[in-house]
């Protein structure tokens, strides 16, 4: 579904990405896990035309996106959680989730998935009137999980989607991800400091080290990988 090809991402003069190259496949929960600065937020945003890679190629479905302005790449079925939300405060629940699918016209669909994000977050329907910025941390990220979905993205991408959060909301929040995947057949990039249970919900996963791909494998392969185990699970 999604290839990375040698790609090189700067700012300014700093290189965050060093050829990275990375695949994706429809179906399934990929996970990009390393340290603070390692240059996982940066991939997404390179994937989501936000800072554009300045060499290499990002491809969707085949076709390349590595010069399409963020719009664009959103209209073709990709869609960004990102870190730390950034949900609209002064905006109540309901139009949070409007905007989501600002995009689309097929007003019938919409209703079902407005059902749908309520059936994985009843809070959310419950304080559906309510402005965002009155929600906890917990609840504000499921409002940026639900806004996105509202997209109904082929491909979504979430940033740090644990970070902040309370170990009881983390493992709720981990399981929808997971309930997404399977009900929606939605392929999710999920990029997460968390590596432990970023794992134990992938099938597969990469490991980034300023700026480059180390090691990939699959997600059982990379949780008993004696290196992984040392410097993201605390072993």
């Amino acid at each position: 579904m999604l290839e990375l090809n040698g790609v090189h991402t700067y700012y300014g003069n700093i290189q965050a990405l060093k050829g990275i190259s990375l695949e994706i496949r429809s179906g399934e929960i990929i996970t990009l896990i390393g340290a603070n600065g390692a240059g996982k937020s940066t991939t997404l945003m390179s994937i989501c035309g936000v800072v554009p890679p300045q060499a290499g190629e990002i491809r969707f479905r085949g076709e390349p996106i590595h010069g399409l302005i963020p719009n664009r790449i959103v209209s073709l079925g990709i869609c960004q959680v990102p870190e730390g939300r950034h949900i609209f405060p002064q905006l109540t629940v309901q139009e949070n989730l409007d905007l989501g699918a600002f995009l689309r016209t097929d007003k019938a669909e919409i209703r079902r998935d407005l059902d749908y994000v309520f059936s994985l977050f009843p809070i959310l329907e419950e304080r559906r009137h309510q402005p965002g910025g009155t929600l906890s941390g917990g609840e504000q990220q499921m409002l940026a999980m639900s806004r996105a979905l509202m997209a109904r993205p082929q491909l979504l991408l979430l940033d740090e989607p644990s970070m902040g959060l309370a170990p009881l909301i983390i493992r709720q929040i981990f399981e929808i991800i997971r309930k997404i995947n399977q009900e929606q057949d939605t392929t999710i990039f999920l990029v997460e400091q968390n590596a432990n249970q970023a794992l134990r919900i992938a099938h597969r996963g990469y490991v980034i080290e300023n700026g480059r791909i180390t090691l990939t494998d699959t997600a059982d392969r990379l949780l008993s990988n004696p290196e992984v185990q040392k410097a993201y699970l605390g072993m």
